[in-house]
């Protein structure tokens, strides 16, 4: 899939604002919103933009308490086993395969420390988890979307 430098402009500023209309985006990028449309669909027909989401402010949700968990595993669990576990625990609002001792590193959110603790127990129940390192955050610093690559 090739991008031009436009289609990169319409998803810099999709990922600012995902409910900009067609016709504000148009504007600022010198197209027609039937234009802007058009490229939007085939972007997410190539799955280059992969849906549009609401990004909830966890504090005003009552979800403060957040850690981060290093995951140690069985020989053979594989991305796809860590995958199906992280996606049946409703704390768990990320995880990632890492390089290094841990096999995993999984990002929690909870209402308090004693919520906290009941998912990382969820967490560690998981037939192929053999222990666990868990950092908890003590404030967010900064938090952006994912960079927009540059047109060229």
């Amino acid at each position: 899939m090739r991008m031009d430098a436009v289609d990169q402009r319409i998803i810099a500023l999709l990922s600012v604002d995902a409910r900009a209309s067609y016709s504000e985006i148009g504007t600022k990028v010198s197209l027609s919103a039937p234009a802007v449309k058009r490229r939007v669909d085939r972007l997410r027909a190539d799955g280059v933009i992969k849906g549009f989401t609401t990004i909830i402010e966890p504090a005003a949700v009552g979800w403060t308490t957040e850690a981060f968990v290093e995951l140690f595993c069985t020989g053979r669990t594989t991305p796809a086993q860590i995958t199906l576990a992280a996606r049946r625990h409703p704390e768990v609002v990320g995880a990632y395969t890492v390089s290094g001792d841990s096999d995993a590193l999984v990002h929690l959110r909870a209402a308090d420390m004693g919520h906290l603790e009941q998912a990382l127990e969820r967490l560690r129940a998981e037939p192929f988890v053999t222990s666990t390192r868990s950092m908890i955050v003590l404030s967010r610093l900064v938090e952006t979307p994912a960079p927009v690559p540059a047109p060229g």
